[in-house]
Formats: C-alpha cells, structure tokens, sequence
C-alpha cells in the first residue's frame, strides 16, 4: 500500500450528528460537528486543560463544547472573517439578547431579506444579524463572494427551510450562561499561535480553511499551510490540526514529523469519505485508522 492509499476497516464509523447537541448559531460550512466525539476524547487526557485555543473558530462548535460540557476551564475563540468575528462579538461581548431577538421577530420574506442587506452605514450589530441572515438562506451557509439566496430549498420551502428563528433564539441566549468561560479575538490565527506556542499548558484545536473546498467555501481561503505545520510543529501545548486527507498534507506531516491518523466523515451530500488528524500524541486515540 502506498503512503497516499487509504486502508478499509469496516468498524469504520460515521458519527451522527443528530447525537451532538447543537450549540452554534452557524450553519458552518467545513463545521466540525461530526468530529465532536474524538475532540471530547482529546480534551479528556488528564484533568481538563486550563486554556483551550481555537485559533479558527468559525462556527464555533468546538469552543462551544467545551463551554458548556466543561471540558476546559477557559476558551480563547479567534476569527479573521469580519462577518463571523461580528457575530461573536455581539454574543459574546455585546448585544446578545437584541440579536437573539431580532432573529425571533424578523419577517423573513425575499424583500425584507434584501432590504436588510442593503442597508448601508451598518452598525455591528447589524453585520451580526446579516452574517447570520445570509448564512441561513444562502446555499449551504456559505459566505463567501458567489454564493446566493435559496430558491426551492428543502422540500419546497424556499428562503424558510434553515431558518429556525425560535432554535436560533435559543442557542444564543444559552451561550449567555457560558460567555464569561470564552475570550474572543478578531484577528490572525498564526499570530494568536505564535504568541502562544511556548504555552505547555494550552490545547490548541486548530481546523484552517482546506486545501481543496476553501477557496469555495470561506472568503480568507488562502493561507500558507507550509507555515500552519511549521509553527504547530514548535507548539509546547498538546494540539489536534486537521485536514482534508490529501497527498499534500501528508507530505507535509511527514516533513515536520507529526503524527495523524484518518477518520471517516459524510459529507453535506453524504459522500463518506476520510479526513485526516494530526496530533502531538494518540495516547488517547480509539480511533481505527492508525498512521
């Protein structure tokens, strides 16, 4: 078998997501939901850690996690997207119950969806409510310059089928009980890493834009991944990286002499297939896919 093969288990699991508890406003394309099992095994190595460091949060769901399961003692969440850092930053540090609510009330219609886009001179808190508003009724949650509204959606619904205004209330006002856990940063996560990485105290999940679907997917898709490996290769802390299971990235493991295992995910059109975990130890591991 070559490097690049993939073995076949066939106690290979996919995990249901239906089975997490859902906490993140985000429907986050890239999200890392169906990974939240292996990352609780993770964080359980010993007592749980001081400092948890999510230097790409996005939708947030790892940080989220911890919160509430107490699965760290403090979380520090960084995003350089200045539409989602606007979200948490409301949450987290300004106006969570006004976005929760305005989430509640709002008429969602075509129109009024446009007329809220539109809208020029926005406050914070109303770049909050459109990164929101789009990442519900654009095609699958995605962001980035391309993207557009739904039009039939799921079962006909149209704009309404991931709107879920009272959920979405919800889970927001629920991150209220957890925020003083959480420290968020709007700005570079190689520069959060480098400030940390003599850190032997802090984990570090760090889940970058992909390879292959980040150009597509995210607006700040081009990022130096030589350098990602490089830097959390000096890092102190325990940390987990993951990736798309490419030859790329398992060169470049193999470069910086880090260890990985495959897990196997479905994708949103429910194609099963393996991404990649990198690791400064698999002591932990119950994992089948082994290096």
């Amino acid at each position: 078998m070559t490097m690049f093969e993939i073995s076949e288990h066939k106690n290979e699991r996919v995990v249901n997501i239906a089975s997490v508890p859902q906490r993140s406003p985000f429907r986050y394309p890239g999200g890392k939901t169906w990974l939240i099992p292996t990352i609780r095994q993770w964080l359980k190595q010993g007592a749980p850690p001081p400092l948890l460091i999510e230097p790409f949060a996005g939708g947030g769901i790892v940080s989220l996690t911890a919160a509430f399961e107490k699965l760290a003692d403090h979380i520090t969440m960084v995003e350089m997207d200045e539409e989602i850092a606007a979200v948490w930053e409301i949450i987290l540090n300004g106006k969570n119950k006004w976005l929760a609510d305005k989430i509640f009330s709002f008429d969602l219609t075509h129109e009024n969806v446009k007329a809220e886009l539109d809208k020029p001179n926005k406050l914070l808190q109303d770049i909050a409510f459109c990164t929101i508003l789009k990442n519900r009724v654009f095609h699958g949650g995605i962001l980035a310059k391309g993207s557009g509204m739904i039009k039939n959606g799921e079962n006909g619904k149209g704009l309404s089928s991931r709107w879920y205004p009272k959920t979405l209330h919800d889970r927001i006002r629920a991150i209220e009980y957890v925020k003083n856990k959480i420290d968020f940063i709007s700005g570079d996560a190689f520069e959060i890493l480098e400030q940390n990485k003599n850190n032997n105290q802090a984990f570090f999940f760090i889940d970058p834009p992909y390879t292959i679907a980040g150009k597509r997917l995210y607006t700040y898709f081009d990022i130096d991944h030589e350098k990602l490996f490089q830097l959390t290769a000096k890092l102190k802390g325990k940390f987990m990286l993951t990736y798309d299971d490419t030859r790329e990235i398992r060169q470049l493991a193999d470069k910086y002499d880090l260890q990985y295992r495959t897990i196997p995910m479905k994708t949103t059109h429910h194609l099963k297939k393996n991404e990649i975990i990198i690791s400064d130890n698999f002591i932990w591991w119950t994992g089948s896919n082994d290096r």
